[in-house]
């Protein structure tokens, strides 16, 4: 979910509430940034550019804060990812000031975002589009598996066991957020069942 849309729950989810939300967000990362970044001083050096009290929790992890986003909380993964956890409050709506700094904010976010992740903002909902595709593709595979598995009566136990196997794969890669691995693995799946 990108700033636009965050700045558009905050205000009408939180016009007369005094509740903060929290996103935690996964972004690609363009191949060959986080060397590039890890050479210019690391992920908290970047984010300092950008944000207030940035403290470093490694060479490539950081907490800070800004503003609205009361807290920041990334780092790149270990599978090239960029890793987010975000807490917004909303902004007192009827400050002109505080909307000012509100939009200060976002642009600060969403520059931060691009320099980190090597992608502009349709870039980067396009890349979270194509990842939610691969879970869903790898969960879809898993699901017909079970269902032919159920329904047919001529399968062999060896190929039932290599089933199971790759479902047990599939399911393990989606919880360790592999989607790539995750889809394929369901590939490799529906091939099994289909020869």
């Amino acid at each position: 979910m990108g700033w636009h849309a965050r700045v558009g729950l905050l205000a009408a989810g939180f016009k007369n509430k005094s509740a903060s939300q929290d996103f935690m967000e996964r972004f690609e990362v363009k191949r060959g940034l986080i060397k590039q970044v890890t050479a210019d001083g690391g992920l908290a050096s970047l984010a300092s550019k950008h944000f207030e009290a940035v403290k470093a929790n490694g060479e490539n992890s950081f907490t800070g804060s800004h503003d609205i986003m009361t807290s920041i909380d990334g780092h790149y993964s270990d599978k090239g990812a960029l890793i987010v956890d975000v807490t917004n409050v909303p902004p007192n709506f009827d400050d002109s000031d505080a909307m000012a700094r509100a939009q200060d904010t976002r642009k600060r976010w969403t520059t931060f975002l691009d320099e980190c992740t090597g992608y502009n903002s349709k870039q980067r909902g396009d890349k979270a589009k194509e990842w939610a595709k691969k879970a869903s593709k790898a969960k879809s595979a898993v699901s017909a598996a079970r269902h032919f598995m159920g329904m047919s009566q001529n399968l062999s136990a060896d190929v039932k066991v290599q089933a199971e196997d790759l479902i047990a794969e599939i399911e393990a890669a989606l919880e360790d957020n592999d989607n790539t691995r995750a889809a394929g693995r369901g590939e490799k799946l529906n091939k099994l069942l289909n020869s």
